[in-house]
């Protein structure tokens, strides 16, 4: 075991963040023209004093909302998420509310959120991003990165991460076709590989354990912290990796470039040589002279010690993938941080946008492309940069992508835990296994096939096509399991002609993750609609709300399940939140816990699905409820964008970050609706190109100097 204090004395803390230029955000509403605002500030204030400060101000504030206490225009101009706020629930009519005393007539709603949307735009000019912590790789980015940097032929770890593993080999984005049929396997809930070799090299360490935001996903930079006892854990896994008898040259395609001996020359020349290009592609940027020289020094001294050269380098590659410089995703030295602009506002050198775009697209550490590019200068080129996505939309390394994207945006980690009744729902089991292990499998081929086929995203909610094995078709059918369980499945593409059915919100994953073992839960699923579809999370229930309680079967006999939620709903401060997700879920009640379609209860009572949202849509059927929120593509784009961005930066998103998702999605409206033109724009919009440096560590930082 060698020691490796002199490595990590090069190290040093990396923060990183994200906001947009004020040039951008103004060139962006240029193009995008709104009406200016037509009231002064008096005349402002008056309106809310006449509709609003009755329940939002004073003693008796509603929803911790005081708009008494924002007197003067800089206090809105200060706020802006306030404003957001505010016109989100002007646009859908949400206040004031049906019961207040004074209806606000729709000419003067029209000119209030005018006057809103004017403001607003004058906030978020100058508004910086919200920061983002410094942050380390989570363990799918680890494992990618090592895999790539060492040119490994398979995983570091088993990937529970990965919830779906491609058995065909059918992922070609470039083909932009899927086959009619696939071969596949759902490792977290089946068997492992047909008699392949196990995932994960032998006697490598864990990976500390990573914990998913709410409402997001695992690479969130404040969930991702590196404290000392964690780098020690670092350390054992760095070392137990290149230690593994499984890295030798059968499994390593950088192993005659960078382990091996060399057959002639001086071998500390070609110990500088071969670490020049190992650190650059590790620490995603050339690496300092003072620290390739300490590298090389360590390494001569390893050999002059007797060691053999190959046993050097690995001892080299194992610092290395232990560094701080390898864990960090994003650079930022002293020089920077002392002169970070007071706006918190700082763009992104070309390194650090060939890691932005890595880590998105693949999941991992950049290629020499790439990384040559950014040497040049050249990466941030707008035409250069919009070929280089438009060639990493197509590298079969967009694979990666596909594989937590969508597993996590969709939540299907919670189908895991799912288990219906066997006795209401024995179709569900067989042999001992889950036919969720099944259902797993079609939102994240159709997922899969609108990536791959570049298909406008509205596909995912109302596609003409879906993904179906035997025993999944069997499951909507509610028909009894039979057959072998084959560790790879096969399913196949077919139409979809039933309205009823096809897209993300109405399969049979979500519908039986969104259940209990007994019943559905209308509310959970009117949350996940809303949170998913929407990207509009209902806020936390009040701590004092009972849970609803188990009925007796005299009882269950009588209600239906809508019936026994009108409780809830008649409490003030449940009524809001209540009102916005409760017709969203049961506009699926006709989905049992399975997924199966149902016309009626046990009790034999007819399921009522009606209901109206967005204050503008009444529905009397899912199908109706479908068509609602296909009419309602803006507000999908617009949510769905914004998990992309949230991913994408690995961070929470505010306020300003509103002028890019409106961007994207009118741009879309218009046509460039495509899965991966989104994520282009994604990528060449200017949240993906800048970072806030005015983080609470760095200010410390600073302070303390």
């Amino acid at each position: 075991m060698i020691g490796f204090a002199p490595i990590f004395a090069i190290a040093f803390i990396l923060t990183t963040g994200v906001v947009a230029s004020g040039d951008e955000v103004r060139a962006s509403l240029a193009d995008n023209p709104k009406p200016a605002p037509t009231l002064s500030a008096t005349q402002f204030q008056s309106i809310l004093a006449e509709h609003c400060h009755q329940c939002h101000g004073g003693e008796k504030t509603k929803g911790k909302v005081d708009l008494v206490a924002m007197k003067r225009t800089e206090d809105f101009l200060g706020h802006p998420e306030r404003m957001e706020d505010m016109l989100t629930v002007l646009r859908d009519g949400d206040m004031p509310p049906e019961k207040a005393k004074k209806p606000l007539a729709e000419e003067t709603r029209a000119t209030l959120i005018a006057h809103l949307e004017g403001m607003l735009r004058k906030s978020l000019a100058k508004q910086p991003f919200e920061p983002t912590p410094i942050s380390r790789m989570n363990r799918f980015q680890y494992n990618n990165a090592v895999k790539d940097l060492l040119e490994l032929q398979r995983d570091i770890f088993s990937m529970p991460e990965r919830l779906m593993r491609r058995r065909t080999d059918y992922f070609n984005p470039g083909a932009r076709k899927m086959p009619n049929n696939v071969g596949v396997q759902n490792r977290p809930l089946g068997k492992d590989h047909d008699g392949e070799r196990p995932e994960g090299f032998k006697d490598v360490a864990a990976f500390p354990q990573d914990r998913r935001a709410e409402h997001g996903f695992d690479n969130r930079a404040d969930h991702l912290t590196l404290s000392p006892l964690l780098m020690e854990e670092f350390l054992k896994l760095s070392q137990s990796i290149v230690d593994s008898k499984d890295l030798n040259p059968r499994e390593c395609g950088s192993w005659q470039d960078f382990f091996a001996p060399p057959e002639e020359g001086d071998q500390v020349e070609v110990v500088r040589e071969r670490l020049a290009k190992f650190l650059r592609r590790a620490f995603r940027r050339p690496p300092e002279a003072e620290t390739l020289d300490r590298f090389v020094a360590f390494a001569a001294k390893e050999l002059q010690g007797g060691a053999s050269f190959t046993d050097t380098m690995k001892t080299v590659a194992g610092a290395t993938i232990a560094s701080p410089e390898f864990l960090y995703l994003y650079n930022v030295d002293d020089n920077e941080r002392n002169s970070a602009e007071a706006t918190g506002r700082q763009k992104i050198d070309d390194f650090e946008l060939a890691s932005r775009l890595s880590f998105f697209l693949w999941v991992s550490i950049p290629d020499d492309e790439l990384l040559d590019l950014a040497a040049a200068g050249k990466l941030s080129d707008p035409e250069v940069l919009g070929a280089q996505i438009d060639r990493m939309l197509v590298d079969r390394r967009s694979s990666r992508f596909c594989d937590v994207f969508p597993g996590q945006w969709l939540q299907l980690d919670r189908l895991v835990s799912s288990i219906p009744d066997p006795k209401k729902y024995p179709h569900f089991y067989f042999h001992g296994y889950h036919a969720s292990m099944h259902m797993m499998m079609e939102p994240l081929l159709l997922f899969e096939t609108v990536y791959i086929e570049d298909r406008p995203i509205v596909d995912l909610l109302d596609p003409k096509f879906s993904w179906h094995s035997e025993l999944l078709k069997s499951v909507y059918e509610g028909a009894k399991q039979r057959g072998l369980v084959p560790q790879t499945i096969s399913f196949m593409r077919v139409s979809v002609k039933d309205p009823r059915w096809g897209g993300v919100i109405t399969n049979a994953a979500v519908m039986t993750m969104t259940s209990n073992p007994n019943r559905t839960l209308p509310i959970t699923r009117g949350a996940w609609v809303n949170t998913v579809i929407f990207n509009d999370p209902p806020d936390p229930p009040p701590a004092d709300v009972p849970p609803l309680p188990e009925a007796d079967e005299e009882k269950l006999s009588k209600q239906t399940i809508r019936e026994r939620f009108a409780e809830h709903r008649t409490r003030e401060d449940c009524a809001s939140c209540h009102k916005q997700i409760d017709p969203l879920g049961f506009a699926l009640e006709n989905y049992g816990p399975t997924g199966a379609w149902r016309d009626k209860y046990e009790n034999g009572h007819e399921i009522d699905a009606s209901g109206s949202i967005f204050n503008k849509y009444e529905f009397k059927t899912v199908v109706d409820f479908k068509q609602i929120v296909l009419k309602e593509r803006r507000r999908f784009t617009r949510g769905f964008t914004a998990h992309l961005l949230s991913f994408a930066l690995g961070r929470e998103l505010g306020p300003a970050d509103s002028p890019a998702l409106d961007e994207i999605a009118d741009r879309a409206m218009k046509g460039e609706d495509s899965l991966r033109k989104i994520m282009k724009m994604v990528a060449m919009n200017g949240p993906f190109h800048y970072k806030n440096t005015r983080h609470e560590a760095v200010e410390k930082i600073n302070h303390e100097e």
